[in-house]
C-alpha cells in the first residue's frame, strides 16, 4: 500500500514537472498569430525600412547604399510639405465630418422610434460598401459634364455653367472628402449610438426634473459619460484615414496635380509609377512614424483603461 502511494506520488511529480506554466501555455496561444504578424507585418516593414537606405528599382536587382539621401531629398521637396498638408487636411476633414454627421445621426436613431432600427441597417450599407466602388459613384456623382450633382445645382439655378468638381484643384479634395465621409460616418454611428446606450437613464431624468435642457443634458452629461469612447473613436478613424487610399485613386488618382495626394498615394505613385523602390521605402518609412505617433497614443488609452 505504502509503495502504491509512493509511486503515485512519484507519477504526481512528474506531471508537475511537464506541466507549463501559465506564461509558456499564453506564449503557446500568441505564437500562431506571432508567426503571421511576422511574415505578413513585421518582415515586409523592415525590408522596406532596409531598402530606404538604397537606391534600387522595382524593374532590376540592382541597388547601391547611399544612406539618408532618400530621406533627405524627399525632406527638401517643395512636393512634400503639400503632400503632407494634403494627408493631414484629408485624414482631419474625413475624420471630424464623419464624427460629427455621425454622432447627430446617432442620437437621432437612439430616440427608438419605429423604424429606428431600419434606418440604422440602411445606413450601415455605405460601411459595408468596398472603397473602389464608393469611388466610382462619387466619380460619376461629381463628374464635370455628366454628374448627378451638376444637373441638380443646374436645376435649382445655383450655377449656370457645369463645374469640373475632380479636374479643379480648388473642389477636388473636397470631393474626396465628402465621398470618404459618406463611407466612414456608418462606422462612427455604431460605435457612438453604443456609447449612448451605456449613458444612465436615471442620469438623464435626474438632470430634467432640475430644469436642464436638451443642450445641458448633452454638454453636462452625454459628452463627459462618453469622453473616452470618443477620444478612442477619434483616433482610430485618424489611424484609417492616415492608411486611406482607394477612394482617392479611384476618383482623382491623387490630382489634378499632386492636389488631392496624400502619403499613401505617393508612396504607390512613387514605388508603381516611377519605380523608385528606395524613394518608395523612405516614404513609407515616414509614413509608419506619423501612424506610429497616434498608434501610440491608442495603445496609450488602452492600457490606462
Amino acid at each position: 500500500m505504502q509503495s502504491n502511494l509512493f509511486l503515485n506520488n512519484k507519477s504526481d511529480d512528474g506531471i508537475k514537472k511537464n506541466r507549463l506554466t501559465d506564461s509558456q501555455f499564453g506564449f503557446l496561444l500568441v505564437l500562431p498569430a506571432l508567426i503571421v504578424f511576422s511574415l505578413i507585418v513585421l518582415y515586409p516593414f523592415l525590408s522596406s525600412v532596409s531598402h530606404s537606405v538604397f537606391k534600387a528599382g522595382m524593374l532590376t536587382n540592382e541597388k547601391s547604399f547611399i544612406g539618408l539621401n532618400n530621406f533627405k531629398s524627399i525632406i527638401s521637396d517643395p512636393n512634400f510639405t503639400k503632400i503632407l498638408i494634403n494627408t493631414f487636411i484629408f485624414v482631419f476633414g474625413t475624420t471630424f465630418l464623419s464624427f460629427i454627421l455621425g454622432f447627430i445621426w446617432a442620437i437621432i436613431l437612439n430616440q427608438g422610434f419605429k423604424g429606428s432600427e431600419f434606418l440604422r441597417g440602411i445606413t450601415l450599407v455605405n460601411w459595408i460598401i468596398p472603397g473602389t466602388a464608393i469611388g466610382f459613384l462619387w466619380m460619376w456623382i461629381f463628374h464635370g459634364q455628366f454628374g448627378v450633382l451638376n444637373y441638380i445645382l443646374r436645376s435649382l439655378g445655383i450655377i449656370k455653367e457645369n463645374i469640373t468638381w475632380l479636374a479643379d484643384p480648388k473642389f477636388s479634395m473636397l470631393a474626396v472628402i465628402i465621398a470618404r465621409t459618406w463611407q466612414y460616418m456608418p462606422w462612427f454611428m455604431a460605435l457612438l449610438i453604443g456609447g449612448l446606450k451605456g449613458i444612465s437613464n436615471d442620469m438623464v431624468e435626474a438632470a430634467r426634473i432640475d430644469g436642464a435642457n436638451n443642450f445641458k443634458v448633452f454638454t453636462k452629461i452625454v459628452l463627459p459619460s462618453m469622453k473616452n469612447i470618443i477620444f478612442f473613436i477619434l483616433l482610430l478613424g485618424i489611424i484609417a484615414g492616415l492608411q486611406h487610399f482607394d477612394i482617392i485613386w479611384v476618383m482623382t488618382t491623387g490630382g489634378p496635380g499632386i492636389s488631392t495626394t496624400t502619403l499613401s498615394v505617393e508612396v504607390y505613385k512613387t514605388a508603381f509609377q516611377n519605380w523608385n523602390l528606395g524613394r518608395a521605402s523612405a516614404m513609407g518609412t515616414i509614413w509608419v512614424a506619423i501612424l506610429s505617433v497616434f498608434m501610440f497614443l491608442y495603445l496609450k488609452m488602452q492600457r490606462e483603461k
